[in-house]
């Protein structure tokens, strides 16, 4: 049971970082992966913090995609040209 309390608890950790931090430990975890030498219990561990840390990132695309979605289907009236009196 202690095992899965502190996976919930390292996603809530993940789910605080920002998105260029998620990034960058992703980058640092596939890089651990892919070049060998742990076993396969830091193996699996690496996975799902990088399964995590993916999650975290899409979110962030995802939230920022809808932002500009919203931003361009309500443009702002653009001003009438011609010169003013």
């Amino acid at each position: 049971m202690a095992k899965k309390d502190s996976g919930t608890a390292a996603a809530a950790g993940a789910d605080a970082l920002g998105y260029e931090q998620a990034r960058d430990e992703l980058i640092d975890v596939v890089r651990r992966l892919e070049t060998g030498g742990t076993t396969l219990e830091e193996s699996l561990a690496l996975w799902e913090r990088g399964e995590e840390l993916a999650k975290v990132c899409r979110r962030w695309l995802d939230g920022a995609r809808a932002r500009l979605d919203a931003s361009l289907s309500d443009p702002e009236p653009a001003p009438a040209p011609g010169p003013e009196a």
